[in-house]
């Protein structure tokens, strides 16, 4: 055994099995990610560096680093080789873009296959797909609303977390998406996620593109382990930090950060 012990020892300190390891590693277990962009503001923000945990919705077939080419075949049609738990409701999702696998997106799970989806004046509303009891029981009953006979949540996010917002100078005047203020009851599809960025006014997502399969799933933020600003300044209060606390504590939700210029991300 002892011998043993030593050749593993040995490898793994051999330019070979250090290799081996950090690709298993990066395979399997986390890779780290940077936000590149403002759609999660003010939860996530730009220069914060993450580790995703990757096995947090089941274990997606590895893809080679930086080239995102797929190193084993799909055998279960799901883009997993071991199926998982599926995302749940207000889970940020580190997911590949529909439109272009190699690039990945983070955003959040707003609703899963069977809900309902909609945006009225900029409001987010959500039926889901248990129904007006489950929603009686799981809602404030602040944010619950009857719509045609139905009971929909009014922004069923919010008060859970408080970085999500909208952009007071985005504006129905024509220059901007009309599914940033009004989007048409949505039925999300069996098996798919409809995601969301928290800074809702200035986010490429589901909106716009559709609901996100769970073959697209790769993992979910684990914690920040560095972060700075535009200017190279340390985010000290932020590093360490465990992203399923870091969104619902509101003195890490930075207020300073100004909104996105234009709607680009």
């Amino acid at each position: 055994m002892k011998a043993k012990l030593k050749k593993l020892y040995d490898f793994s300190n051999s330019w070979t099995g250090t290799v081996i390891i950090v690709l298993l590693v990066i395979f399997f277990v986390a890779q780290a990610f940077v936000i590149p962009s403002g759609s999660m503001k003010r939860t996530l923000l730009i220069g914060d560096h993450l580790f995703v945990k990757k096995f947090a919705y089941g274990v997606p077939i590895p893809h080679i680093p930086w080239i995102e080419i797929p190193v084993l075949p799909d055998i279960h049609g799901n883009g997993h080789l071991i199926e998982g738990e599926k995302p749940k409701r207000g889970d940020i999702v580190v997911f590949r873009y529909p439109q272009n696998i190699k690039i990945h997106y983070v955003k959040r799970c707003v609703a899963v296959g069977g809900d309902y989806i909609a945006v009225k004046d900029k409001d987010l509303y959500l039926h889901p797909h248990e129904g007006d009891e489950y929603i009686k029981s799981h809602y404030d009953k602040r944010d619950i609303v009857e719509i045609e006979g139905s009971l929909w949540v009014k922004n069923p996010y919010r008060r859970i977390f408080p970085g999500i917002q909208n952009d007071p100078l985005i504006k129905p005047n024509g220059l901007y998406p009309i599914q940033i203020f009004n989007f048409e009851p949505f039925k999300v599809p069996k098996g798919e996620f409809f995601m969301m960025g928290d800074n809702r006014d200035h986010s490429n997502d589901s909106r716009f593109w559709g609901s996100v399969p769970y073959s697209m799933i790769v993992g979910k933020p684990w914690f920040i382990y560095f972060s700075w600003d535009k200017d190279y300044k340390i985010r000290w209060n932020r590093m360490g930090r465990m992203i399923d606390s870091l969104q619902k504590d509101k003195r890490f939700i930075d207020k300073s950060v100004p909104l996105a210029e234009s709607y680009n991300e």
